[in-house]
C-alpha cells in the first residue's frame, strides 16, 4: 500500500501522522511524507519596497519548518513501523495542487492529511485543502481531525 501523508506541522496534521503511526499497515508498504512550503503572495507598492532578502528569509524560514515537521514524523513512524518504506518530499508551490500532483505521479492508494478544523468565514477566506483533495482526488482520502483535548490544551 501506497500512502502519501500529507503533513505542515498543525496540530492536524500531527494528528494524521499518529493516525497513520498507530496503525498496522500491510507488509512493503510505502508511506511518502509530502510537506508543502507556501510562500505568500505579497504585492509591493512602487511606494515602497521590501528589502531584497525578504523573500529569501521568507523561504528559509517555511523550509526549515517543513525539515521540523518531516524530521519529527518520521521519527515517529520509524518508531512504529521500522520495516515501512519511508520518503519524504518537501516542495513549493499550493498545497492543494502540490498533494493533488504528488498522489497521482506517486500513484498512492490512500492520501492522510489532517484538518485545521475552520469554519465559517475562516474557512471561506482560506479555503479548505483536506476538502479541495477528498473532492479531487483520484485514490481514497483520509481526513484527520484532531482531538477536542488538542484542541483544549
Amino acid at each position: 500500500m501506497k500512502i502519501l501523508l500529507a503533513i505542515d506541522g498543525s496540530a492536524g496534521s500531527d494528528a494524521a501522522v499518529e493516525a497513520v503511526a498507530s496503525r498496522p499497515l500491510p507488509a512493503g508498504s510505502e508511506v511518502r511524507l509530502l510537506a508543502v512550503v507556501e510562500l505568500p503572495f505579497v504585492p509591493t507598492p512602487e511606494t515602497w519596497a521590501l528589502p531584497e532578502s525578504y523573500f529569501a528569509e521568507m523561504e528559509k524560514g517555511a523550509q526549515e519548518q517543513a525539515q521540523s515537521a518531516m524530521d519529527k514524523a518520521t521519527e515517529a513512524l520509524k518508531e512504529n513501523h521500522p520495516d515501512a518504506e519511508i520518503s519524504t518530499t518537501i516542495v513549493n508551490g499550493h498545497p492543494k495542487e502540490a498533494i493533488l500532483d504528488e498522489a497521482e505521479r506517486w500513484s498512492a492508494d490512500l492520501i492522510v492529511l489532517g484538518s485545521h478544523g475552520y469554519r465559517g468565514w475562516q474557512r471561506f477566506l482560506l479555503g479548505s485543502v483536506s476538502q479541495a483533495v477528498a473532492s479531487h482526488a483520484s485514490c481514497s482520502v483520509e481526513i484527520v481531525r484532531k482531538s477536542r483535548a488538542v484542541e483544549e490544551d
